[in-house]
């Protein structure tokens, strides 16, 4: 049986052999870094200088990893040149599905990150599962069908959803939010229609993976992503683990309350972020306030104009992230907060006022070397988090 949502560490599980052991060590060091000498390999796996030599040339002989110079010019060199170790790019493949309140995204990468293919398709998914999951379908056979990827190749397929997930069952906690997904369990749909083995996870805990691995949050161990899109949530890493808490909800920044007389949220509550800061409640202000439509590309045409309607509407949404990121910031004392979502396109009008009201709300010293960054990864973090959850699997799938 595929892991899927309902068996989401099944890969985990699996007994590993001594033989298979040393292969994993290699295969999870050379997932941490890009390449390294036999020398490094040594000392990060702690397995003695003949294993990994042995290891190596199965690895090699399996098509697994491969060497090559280091790339320091030969003339600034003494002696032979080392060879570096490094995973080969076409050993696997990985699948990353997003699925949002508007828009189902497929993108295919290698072992390594590189997407091979991207695309997105903009539709209603709210209230119309099957509609968004037979286009994740469609998109990821085109994927396949348009790479040449051989299917045995593909190691999984991650999902990422604009939805509270339940981790140890894999269903959605929907109401209010995704009503229309209630009682349903696409990865294990999923499974059955690709054939793959998936996994699930939100959308913010997606963009969290993906800035850690490949964004502005490499390197970091204590991380706060924040998504400001159509729905808003947060993905949390603490000394490199990702807090989920009990049933997987935890991030869920959105729906915290940061005004008590405001405006009705779809979850029920009553003046959460989401009604204050997400791109349709400024669009939804300015609308009101002018008396005509506004959309979400007019908002971005009001910024770089300079509008200063749309200015101040973007700066009260960034005091009130501000406001709600102070609980996690001292809760947390993470090092770097990452924002991202469609919202970040408002830059520093978005970012100096949020900087400014979470400085007022905390201790010095937890915010006196907090950075407070835009995501690199722009609209494709979800996307590359969700084939990013694959690919922490790698050193095991590939090490049996």
């Amino acid at each position: 049986m595929h892991p899927t949502a309902t068996d989401p560490d099944a890969a985990a599980q699996t007994p590993v052999n001594l033989h298979s052991l040393g292969r994993v060590r290699v295969l999870q060091a050379l997932t941490d870094a890009p390449a390294l000498s036999r020398a490094e390999l040594v000392r990060r796996t702690g397995l003695a200088r003949a294993t990994v030599g042995s290891v190596i040339l199965e690895l090699i002989t399996a098509g697994l990893v491969r060497e090559s110079a280091d790339g320091v010019p030969s003339g600034q060199r003494a002696g032979r040149p080392p060879q570096l170790v490094s995973l080969d790019p076409e050993a696997g493949y990985a699948v990353g599905l997003d699925v949002g309140h508007d828009h189902v995204r497929v993108i295919l990468t290698d072992v390594v990150g590189t997407s091979r293919w991207d695309r997105s398709e903009t539709i209603a998914v709210d209230d119309d599962p099957e509609r968004a999951l037979d286009t994740a379908v469609r998109l990821i056979t085109s994927a396949v069908q348009d790479t040449a990827v051989p299917p045995e190749k593909i190691l999984g397929l991650g999902l990422g959803i604009a939805c509270p997930v339940d981790k140890a069952t894999g269903g959605l906690r929907a109401e209010g939010i995704m009503p229309g997904w209630v009682g349903t369990r696409p990865a294990d749909v999923l499974a059955e229609r690709t054939g793959l083995p998936t996994r699930i996870i939100n959308d913010a805990n997606a963009g969290v993976l993906a800035e850690r691995r490949f964004g502005a949050a490499r390197d970091c161990a204590n991380v706060v992503y924040v998504r400001l899109a159509a729905g808003i949530g947060a993905g949390m890493m603490s000394d490199g683990r990702m807090l989920l808490g009990h049933l997987g909800l935890a991030g869920e920044l959105g729906h915290v309350v940061v005004d008590l007389f405001g405006a009705v949220c779809r979850c029920g509550g009553r003046g959460c972020l989401e009604t204050v800061a997400s791109p349709a409640a400024i669009t939804g202000l300015l609308a009101r306030s002018w008396g005509q439509p506004v959309g979400s590309v007019d908002l971005a045409a009001l910024l770089r104009r300079g509008d200063r309607g749309a200015l101040r509407a973007v700066e009260d949404a960034g005091e009130a992230v501000g406001r709600a990121l102070s609980t996690v910031v001292s809760l947390l004392n993470p090092e770097l907060v990452v924002i991202g979502g469609d919202l970040v396109e408002a830059g520093e009008a978005l970012l100096e006022p949020m900087r400014r009201t979470l400085n007022r709300g905390t201790m010095g010293s937890l915010h006196q070397r907090l950075r407070i960054v835009p995501s690199l990864l722009g609209d494709s973090a979800g996307a590359r988090g969700a084939a990013a959850l694959v690919l922490d699997g790698v050193p095991e799938q590939l090490g049996k």
